[in-house]
């Protein structure tokens, strides 16, 4: 059984989420390289739309996605990787998890405390 990478341009959406508490930390992309090395390494690494390359989330700030388990969705175009957080945060915001924001009353409310501070971490 195989990954369908055909839909978005040969990459698939990762869910990712703490495996202890289920909590949704960020969603990224994987091309098929990015996957294998997934697999391989036991760390998540994705594939950067932005830079076209690929990158081991915590390369810079040490915060890395141990994984633990993966599954995929019916359609085979969608995985989601459970891990252990190494580090405070998930968020190159400086949060715990990217979804750090919540609609309240029409408006975005950010809703939790920083985990670090993300000038220390990512220093030009």
């Amino acid at each position: 059984m195989k990954l369908d990478f055909t839909k978005l341009d040969g990459l698939l959406p990762a869910v990712i989420q703490d495996h202890a508490t289920g909590r949704v930390l960020m969603v990224g992309f994987m091309n098929e390289e990015a996957f294998r090395k997934t697999v391989e390494t036991g760390y998540a690494t994705f594939y950067s739309r932005s830079r076209n390359k690929l990158w081991l989330k915590g390369e810079t700030s040490g915060h890395r996605l141990v994984v633990k388990g993966i599954s995929t969705d019916c359609d085979l175009d969608t995985v989601l990787v459970q891990v252990e957080a190494l580090g405070p945060g998930v968020c190159h915001e400086g949060y715990q998890s990217c979804f750090f924001r919540t609609l309240k009353d029409g408006e975005w409310a950010i809703t939790e405390e920083r985990a670090y501070d993300p000038n220390e971490v990512y220093k030009a």
